[in-house]
């Protein structure tokens, strides 16, 4: 008996290194889980992403892209970073919720164009990086969302004022709720996973994303009007946990990194192709398109701006030093 179970046990450990051999031979899996649909910016940018980097590693790991929140929603996403469990995400907004330094880009208006970000991120990126890093996560690359814009089934939006009783949903950030309340919305907090049935069901009136997420999660087919408000331009960050980032071989590490960097220049591109393309899809769905008074959602968001240079610890230098930027220095 006792020889049996003692060849019993070789063989299982045999078993058992055969398989962590075919794993090792098969490299590292990177899971990249991002909440963007199916011909979304986001599902475009991971899976150029993903191309670079598996063309570059070889047989040394593989990316591979888990989209329509398959690996759970933006805060899951976060929670799973820190665990292990997945090695890639996408977050925009709901980095707002991780540190307060992020809340700056909810400031309206604040971002002029994708070339005003690009100098954000040559000249500051460590500031957010080093917020990241507080939080025990680390940013490869700064990436897009995009320039937000409101629709709803209620009215077209010109003006702050037209937003008033309006159940409009935001992602869970506060700075975003603040905002939408000082014009007189009702914001409600809600995954995007979740926002497509709301506003079919009625439980909201309406929402506000960048054009390529109104398209891709399909929202003309449930709302009436699209107002292009602009309001905020919302970054997305390719984010690891710092921990998972310091375990990886430096090669690899390298890879990863001038993949994510370099996928920014494509994401922009292929960002502002979109926003050139989708108004007029989103018109023919039936969707009317208004351009909505920006002078005026700008003079109603100075509170907002007040607010955060009062409450968040550096709120003020953050606006300065961003605001500078958008010219060129």
């Amino acid at each position: 008996m006792k020889a049996t179970a003692y060849l019993a046990g070789l063989a299982l450990a045999a078993l058992g290194a055969s398989a962590l051999c075919s794993t090792a031979s098969a490299g590292m899996v990177l899971k990249f889980g991002h909440v963007g649909e199916p011909g979304s910016l986001f599902e475009t940018s991971a899976k150029e992403f993903a191309r670079c980097a598996n063309e570059k590693l070889g047989d040394k790991g593989e990316v591979q892209v888990f989209g329509s929140s398959q690996l759970g929603k933006d805060q899951e996403l976060l929670q799973k970073l820190k665990l292990g469990q997945v090695q890639f995400a996408l977050p925009s907004s709901v980095m707002s919720s991780v540190s307060d330094t992020f809340g700056v880009f909810e400031m309206p208006y604040l971002i002029q164009n994708r070339d005003h970000m690009k100098r954000v991120t040559q000249k500051m990126g460590d500031v957010f990086q080093k917020a990241a890093e507080g939080k025990g996560y680390h940013i490869l690359a700064f990436w897009e969302n995009g320039f937000r814009n409101i629709t709803n089934n209620v009215r077209p939006i010109v003006e702050p004022a037209d937003l008033q009783g309006i159940k409009l949903r935001t992602p869970k950030g506060a700075w975003r709720v603040k905002m939408f309340e000082s014009y007189g919305a009702s914001p409600t907090p809600m995954a995007f996973s979740e926002v497509f049935t709301a506003l079919k069901t009625g439980v909201i009136d309406g929402q506000e994303n960048p054009l390529a997420q109104i398209w891709s999660a399909k929202f003309p087919e449930v709302q009436k009007y699209l107002s292009m408000t602009g309001h905020v331009y919302t970054p997305a960050y390719i984010l690891t946990s710092q921990k998972q980032y310091e375990s990886w071989p430096d090669d690899i590490r390298k890879t990863l990194d001038g993949c994510a960097v370099s996928t920014q220049d494509f994401v922009y591109k292929t960002a502002a192709q979109l926003d050139k393309d989708l108004v007029g899809k989103i018109e023919a769905m039936g969707t009317k398109v208004n351009e909505a008074d920006k002078p005026a959602f700008i003079a109603a968001s100075k509170p907002i701006y007040e607010e955060f240079a009062k409450s968040v610890d550096g709120g003020q230098k953050l606006i300065d030093e961003i605001q500078v930027l958008a010219k060129g220095s």
